[in-house]
């Protein structure tokens, strides 16, 4: 499904970070590639590799794989109130999501077949929106956002997450 990636206008400024991460193209396949890397990337670490954090303070990969998650399943949910015209205004960033758990607890495997379920039902959800409802927009971080940013938001903050996984985690291994 080729999605035009966002305008200026179409979705609050700090996601340009996230946009300028992604070509514009077919939204579906470039997500159903994104996970196929994602479940390779992190499927290859061991237990104890996973709990690896590249500076002090800093998230471990079990933790960036768990904020990846969680930021796909909230803003899955923003993309459909903005799909469905919903006006209800939704906040920013959910980073803090992460302090709110440990998935360092958790074995990698699980959390990797999580994540697959989580971007399956994400697809889903894309794949059944019309043109039009992908058009559509809702409030988000106080600016009019439209679903189809929503997406490529998705696209674009796991590949920041992809980019410091390869940059800053995997050399240390």
């Amino acid at each position: 499904m080729f999605v035009a990636k966002p305008s200026e206008g179409q979705y609050p400024p700090p996601f340009i970070r996230y946009f300028e991460q992604v070509p514009e193209g077919d939204v579906i396949a470039m997500l159903e590639a994104q996970e196929l890397e994602i479940a390779g990337l992190f499927g290859e670490l061991t237990e104890e590799q996973s709990l690896l954090r590249y500076a002090e303070g800093k998230w471990s990969m079990k933790e960036a794989l768990g904020h990846i998650m969680d930021t796909e399943r909230i803003m899955t949910y923003r993309l459909l109130c903005a799909a469905r015209s919903d006006q209800t205004p939704l906040p920013l960033h959910p980073d803090s999501f992460v302090y709110g758990t440990s998935f360092d607890r958790r074995p990698l495997g699980d959390i990797i077949a999580e994540f697959r379920t989580v971007r399956t039902a994400s697809l889903a959800l894309l794949r059944s929106l019309t043109e039009e409802e992908l058009g559509n927009s809702g409030i988000v971080g106080g600016s009019r956002t439209k679903a189809a940013a929503l997406a490529y938001f998705k696209l674009g903050h796991a590949q920041h997450h992809i980019t410091i996984h390869k940059e800053r985690y995997l050399p240390l291994l």
